[in-house]
């Protein structure tokens, strides 16, 4: 269920380009050289990256202790729940409750280390910038975030944000390139396709959860089990 990672980011990077578009655009990037403006592209991309993977991997850390504490069986069905419940849910009934009031003080912290980067160029500041952008609050990081959950593995949540992340540079990329390059029609055409792509993706770990033998999509529940007999341990990771 790696690929599902690469399709949230691909289509979440359109609301990536709303929110961290901004920062995008005020990159302080070398434009004097076409070799320097890629190099520090990079940059600022793996520091993204390397921030999701971290996040990743506590989620995946957490996942894990799910799957061993005997939900493995039913934590994708679990995951694709809440994903669902997230987009079916209003929004008004999150900002009702706040869930995110006692994070503010941290992502002030983040918001400010990312402003005092901003202003300086070098090739440090761009990867820190990412770094730190890759903190920052965004309703589908929090998607990708339930998708390291179910995969209950420490390096498979790092790997899945990772992809996540990759998924996002394509329009990212533009975004540093050429600008606001996408016109304001089209993106929200896509920012409303959104919900859809969780949608499915959430039944898609629904599927892979209720263990239906359907092979990529529904592995039967004889794989979902944790073994105690070493032999089928060693099956089991081949078979990842």
């Amino acid at each position: 269920m790696l690929w599902t990672a690469l399709v949230l980011g691909l289509a979440g990077s359109f609301h990536c380009i709303g929110m961290c578009g901004p920062i995008a655009f005020v990159l302080p990037v070398d434009r004097s050289s076409k070799s320097k403006l890629i190099f520090q592209t990079f940059l600022y991309h793996f520091g993204r990256i390397i921030s999701y993977s971290l996040i990743g991997l506590l989620f995946g850390f957490i996942g894990k202790g799910l799957y061993l504490a005997g939900f493995q069986q039913r934590l994708s069905v679990l995951m694709g729940v809440v994903m669902i419940a997230i987009v079916l849910i209003p929004v008004s009934l999150f900002n009702k409750y706040n869930f995110s009031k006692p994070l503010y003080k941290t992502i002030g912290k983040v918001k400010q280390k990312l402003g005092s980067y901003l202003t300086k160029k070098s090739n440090k500041a761009l990867f820190l910038i990412g770094f730190f952008n890759g903190f920052l609050p965004c309703g589908l990081v929090y998607m990708a975030l339930i998708g390291s959950i179910s995969t209950g593995n420490i390096i498979n949540g790092a790997v899945y944000m990772a992809i996540f992340g990759i998924g996002t540079i394509p329009l990212m990329t533009g975004a540093i390139f050429l600008g606001n390059f996408v016109n304001l029609s089209l993106r929200n055409k896509i920012q409303k396709a959104i919900p859809v792509f969780v949608v499915i993706i959430g039944l898609l770990f629904i599927l892979r959860g209720l263990g239906l033998g359907i092979p990529y999509i529904s592995p039967s529940d004889a794989k979902l089990q944790i073994s105690n007999n070493p032999a089928d341990c060693i099956t089991t990771e081949k078979v990842k």
